[in-house]
């Protein structure tokens, strides 16, 4: 039986921040006022493609945490 490390999971926290940050932004985004904007299209058309890469960072930062142990 291994004993619980909390740091594994505070060090996912800058990473949730930043998820989070990206889901105001699209929502932010989507008022009509930016509508009419490519580059909030451009955006918003990435936006599951880089919260996809930052869930691949974190799989792999916890298996590293995990083979670490």
């Amino acid at each position: 039986m291994t004993n619980h490390n909390g740091k594994k999971e505070l060090s996912m926290l800058p990473l949730l921040f930043v998820v989070i940050v990206m889901c105001v932004g699209g929502h932010f985004i989507l008022q009509p006022n930016y509508q009419d904007s490519h580059i909030a299209e451009y955006f918003l058309a990435a936006l599951p493609f880089l919260m996809f890469g930052i869930v691949v960072i974190a799989f792999r930062k916890a298996i590293k945490a995990e083979n670490k142990e």
